[in-house]
């Protein structure tokens, strides 16, 4: 196996099938994006077909227009056994004069899996600068999180 690719960059232009009826790029759209660059970031980690397990925390901050040039950086920051947490942001701008605004963040987990849907080993990522350390570190406590909000979920699905 070649050596794991830790992020990537999908880049596209917003499409007038993107929009909603505010005539913005709706939300769901947005979120395939991220789940494709979930997906791309993770296969090129572990080397493996990924599923996604969690997608939380994902804020939207400004609109993105039809025609912009959408871009959605993936980036590993922690690894489990078989998981991998990925962070994304979604940025975008006019085309012609690259303005880059941030437009929507998240943090997506994604499992590695064999033809049987069973998790897979993978590789261990380590983080090494400082900005790598707080990011792992931020992953971390976001796992703690989410165990005491699935705890207070349950009642929804009692």
């Amino acid at each position: 196996m070649n050596k794991p690719q830790r992020d990537i960059t999908l880049r596209f232009l917003a499409e007038p099938q993107d929009v909603n009826f505010g005539g913005k790029v709706h939300g769901g759209a947005v979120m395939k994006w991220i789940d494709l660059a979930a997906y791309a970031c993770s296969a090129g980690w572990s080397g493996r077909y990924c599923v996604t397990a969690y997608a939380g925390g994902i804020r939207f901050i400004a609109p993105i227009h039809v025609g912009s040039l959408v871009e959605v950086e993936a980036k590993v920051i922690y690894t489990g056994n078989s998981s991998m947490h990925i962070a994304l942001e979604v940025n975008a701008c006019d085309p012609k004069l690259l303005n880059r605004t941030l437009t929507t963040h998240c943090i997506v987990i994604m499992v590695a899996v064999d033809e049987n849907g069973k998790s897979e080993k993978i590789p261990k990522w380590i983080p090494e600068s400082p900005e790598d350390i707080k990011q792992n570190e931020s992953a971390i406590k976001l796992m703690e999180m989410r165990k005491l909000i699935g705890e207070e979920m349950q009642i929804f699905v009692e």
